[in-house]
């Protein structure tokens, strides 16, 4: 391949019914990256918005002017994973992609520039993500560690107290690059070989835990680190397109067991869907609205389902 053709960074962002939050993320990458020499373009990906949606995104997009820009709507809402990966099938060959939230805006100038430049420069990185801020630009959790039987039932504050080295405080602001377990999905700076070489996004996980699952691949097959760089940053609107409900608490845990019997095997994934079957039964008899999650436990949270076969 010739390195002379190829993009240095392609972003990818996924819009699905929030074009106004998609076009002033795009915006931020254009204003903050224009003056440096990256070369680099962003590709939307609308995950079959309502129509309406999609054609105010088309016309505000448009209004950004001439720009490496591409807008590509898929017939289905393929998720976070499927989303993203229809993203990479319409990108340019770049020796990074940029997985960036639609709800973010960029806070440091030339952002790109300094994410590719430390991948450039560190030989066992293959993720690394600025930090992430709130609305009002206070610090915001960005790290987070792997999922596992021990983390989930003896949970994060106990485990950074017993083992603070493998399980790193999660509230500490860092001031230099930290290796972590992996970062939120909001902006996964990402070696596109390496990305590739591994798989990319597993699409099986339609929301949460994609970003852990392709950070413990990276680690496991590769040797690749996720990394923390604390002096870039950007604002997180957290998850505008996504309504909280019951729906959204079985969709988590059908991801979360899937994603335990995918590393840790059939025993695990069924001690764990075990666990919260008694869990949840019990707060069910208290909230009602958790039925709904215990009667999918009880079936073993399989794929089917997901809402992706609601679609």
């Amino acid at each position: 391949m010739n390195l002379y053709h190829m993009l240095d960074v392609s972003c990818i962002i996924i819009n699905y019914n929030t074009s106004t939050f998609t076009t002033e993320a795009v915006d931020s990458i254009f204003k903050l990256n224009d003056d440096s020499k990256l070369r680099y373009e962003v590709v939307v990906v609308d995950n079959n918005s309502e129509l309406q949606d999609y054609i105010n995104l088309q016309e505000a997009l448009n209004q950004l002017g001439k720009r490496p820009l591409k807008l590509i709507r898929s017939e289905v809402n393929t998720g976070f994973g499927g989303g993203n990966m229809l993203g990479v099938e319409h990108a340019e060959k770049a020796r990074y992609y940029a997985f960036i939230n639609n709800d973010t805006l960029q806070t440091t100038e030339g952002i790109l520039l300094q994410l590719f430049q430390f991948m450039e420069t560190t030989d066992d990185a293959g993720i690394c993500s600025p930090q992430m801020l709130g609305e009002n630009s206070n610090f915001r959790v960005t790290i987070d560690h792997f999922s596992s039987l021990q983390r989930e039932i003896l949970r994060r504050p106990l485990l950074e107290g017993l083992f603070p080295k493998t399980y790193l405080n999660r509230k500490i602001e860092y001031e230099t690059p930290t290796k972590v377990h992996y970062v939120q999905g909001s902006f996964m700076f990402c070696d596109a070989s390496i990305f590739h070489e591994v798989g990319g996004f597993d699409t099986n996980l339609f929301l949460y835990y994609e970003e852990s699952d392709l950070s413990r691949r990276m680690l496991v097959q590769k040797k690749k680190h996720t990394y923390l760089i604390p002096s870039a940053s950007y604002i997180h609107y957290k998850s505008k397109s996504i309504k909280k409900n019951i729906d959204i608490k079985i969709e988590q845990k059908i991801s979360l067991l899937y994603y335990i019997n995918k590393h840790f095997g059939g025993f695990q994934r069924w001690f764990l869907n075990t666990y919260y079957v008694i869990r949840y039964f019990f707060t069910s008899l208290f909230k009602p609205k958790y039925w709904p999650l215990v009667r999918v436990l009880i079936k073993g949270a399989p794929l089917s389902e997901s809402i992706r076969h609601k679609n």
